[in-house]
Order: C-alpha cells, then structure tokens, then sequence
C-alpha cells in the first residue's frame, strides 16, 4: 500500500489498483508525448482513437468476448441500460421476464413496465432478499423477448450460483458488481451490461455486450444515444463518450492480464470472501444473513443486530484505515465490498478488528 492510503470498502465508487492509479499519475499531463493529457484529448484524435480500440481488444480479451457480440462504450450507469434494454430489445412480443433479486433488478422491471408487458419470473423480497430462487421456482415465459437477472446484488450481498437455463430466450445480466471478478460465458447471455465504477474504472463508463442477432430493432422512440445499433455503428464515438474511464479500464484490463487473468484473479477473490464468511459464521456478535449458497465474493453483508453498535463498529473501524463500512439504508448493519482491487491483507486487517472488536463488545 502507498503512504496514507487506506482500505475503502465502498460498494462503488471503489478501490483502483495501485499500479493503474501510479500509471495514470505518470501519464496524466502528457501522454504518450502528446504534450496533452488524456484529460484534454480528443476523442477524435488517432492518440486516442489507438485507447479505445485497445480498450475494447483488452476487454475481448480478458472476458474471452465472442467475434458475434458487440462492445459498446456508454454513459448513463446501469440504470439508463433499465429503459435501453427493453427498449432495443422488448420488440418483437412486447414482453419480458424479470428475476428480482434486489433493489436494482426490483428497479429495472419497473423502467421496463413502461415499455411492454413485464412478468415477474421469481421474486425473493418476502425474504429480504436473501438468497438466489432455484430454477425450479422460476415462472418463465416461453414468448418473453428476453430473460432479466441482475447477477450480483450489491445491496443484499447475493449472487447467483448457477446460470439460469432459458431455453431460446435471451438472457440479460446486469452484472455491475461482478463483471471481471470471476470468467463467464459470455456466449449464454444475450446481453451483458455494467457500470465501470466498482471493478472496472472511475465512475462515467457503462459496458454493454450485446449480440448481433439482438441489435437492430429497437422502438422508433428510442434516443439514438440509447440505440444499440446506431452505438455499434459509430463504434462507440456516436457522441463524446466517457473517454478518461475508457482509458482507465484500458489500464484495468491490462493490470488483469499482468496478475494471469481473470482466472487467477478469481482464486484471491474465493480466498478474501472464504475468510472473512468463515469468521461471520463462528463469530457470536456478528451476523451474516445471506443464504450460503447465494452468497457474494464481492459484497458481504453483516450485523450486530444493536444499531447503536453497528453504528460503533464503523466510527472505530474508519479510525483504523477501514473505511465506508456503513451497510445500505434497506438492509443497516455494515457492508465490505471487497472488489477486485481490495488488497487481501486489507481483508486479514478487517477480520482482525472485526475480532477485537467482538472481545470488547460481545
């Protein structure tokens, strides 16, 4: 760790690797010899018109992205892919299956009602959200023009296990707090997308990785901003996209590949999450609620059950170097989000307070 840095725990905006934040430090006021920043650039200009082709080849690369989908570099966060998702895609019968399992995807099927017939596949809100619903449970239409999950529940602290079967209807994941942390098939989602602002990049970038085949219809009132296929044929540079963030997952990708891949990063990932649910379980003070099953590498949810002194725990634990531990207002307690640039001994610090703390408070 660098001098006076400290151990954010922020569900996002997140923790950067320290090797991309001293990169963009060094190249920051004149990159490449350009005698600019990459701040000042333009997106026009063949210096960084070579950034975000290298972007999108090091993203391809680092996720194994099939030739057949597109990439896309957008602004608006997870939230404005809500609408752009069903209005590009809810066109053929004009209605879709949505799977919620947490705020966001609670939040997306509302945007979507506004665009066609939403049914409600499986919800687990009667039990707070505290697990993934079986594929058993889940109501799916047969003529839906696609399936809605959101794979990482930052709020709740679940993920889905399993890969949800939808036989010939596309699959559609928000995949915000997870993307990069663990190796997908890309090729059983119709349609990927994710804020940058957690495991990618700053805050300002949205990914979208679409399928050809799903590209193309979207309803006439949908804004050409939010049109897949007008996005797909500017490459991206429809208008000015979000070109600081770009060349910061750029650097994201490259840091992937330097550690062995998304693979390896995924082994560091299981061993942070392993430690500290190991100590929640025996812990007598603290309590984790999720299903173990559905639980989340990236964010674990925990709490004393005294508000007073989960509000303790957090004032001391800041004064400690471990910051933004203050759980959701829809679920109190505390949250670590132990993203990909968490350091593991950031997590070993925290089960160590965590510890101390339950001698002096139990």
């Amino acid at each position: 760790m660098l001098e006076n840095r400290v151990y954010n725990f922020s569900a996002g905006p997140s923790m950067l690797p320290e090797s991309v934040l001293v990169q963009v430090r060094d190249e920051m006021l004149n990159y490449q010899g350009s005698g600019m920043s990459i701040l000042e650039m333009s997106h026009r200009s063949k210096v960084y018109d070579a950034v975000i082709v290298e972007a999108e080849n090091q993203l391809r690369k680092t996720m194994n992205i099939p030739d057949n989908y597109k990439v896309l570099f957008l602004q608006g966060g997870a939230t404005l892919q809500f609408a752009a998702v069903a209005m590009n895609l809810m066109t053929k019968n004009g209605k879709a299956d949505y799977i919620v399992t947490g705020s966001f995807s609670k939040k997306a099927a509302k945007e979507a009602k506004k665009y066609g017939e939403v049914n409600i596949a499986a919800s687990t809100e009667s039990e707070n959200f505290t697990r993934i619903p079986r594929q058993e449970e889940l109501n799916l239409s047969p003529d839906a023009d696609y399936v809605h999950i959101c794979f990482n529940n930052t709020i709740y602290g679940t993920h889905w296990d399993y890969i949800p079967e939808t036989g010939n209807v596309p699959l559609v994941a928000d995949m915000s707090s997870c993307i990069l942390s663990e190796e997908v098939d890309v090729s059983k989602f119709g349609l990927i997308y994710a804020g940058a602002q957690k495991n990618m990049a700053p805050a300002g970038l949205t990914i979208v990785i679409v399928r050809e085949d799903l590209i193309g219809n979207a309803m006439p009132t949908t804004p050409i901003v939010m049109d897949y296929a007008e996005q797909a044929n500017a490459a991206s540079m429809y208008n000015t996209p979000p070109t600081f963030t770009i060349y910061v997952a750029k650097l994201v990708c490259e840091w992937i590949a330097s550690i062995g891949g998304v693979a390896e990063l995924n082994k560091v990932n299981v061993r942070k999450a392993a430690k500290l649910y190991a100590y929640l379980d025996e812990s007598k003070l603290f309590q984790n609620p999720v299903s173990k099953e559905s639980r989340s590498l990236m964010n674990v949810t925990f709490k004393t059950g005294d508000e007073e002194l989960d509000a303790k725990f957090v004032k001391e634990a800041a004064a400690e170097g471990l910051l933004t531990l203050k759980g959701h207002r829809a679920v109190g307690g505390m949250r670590a989000s132990i993203y990909n640039a968490v350091p593991e001994e950031g997590v070993d610090k925290l089960i160590a307070f965590m510890k101390e703390f339950e001698a002096a408070n139990a």
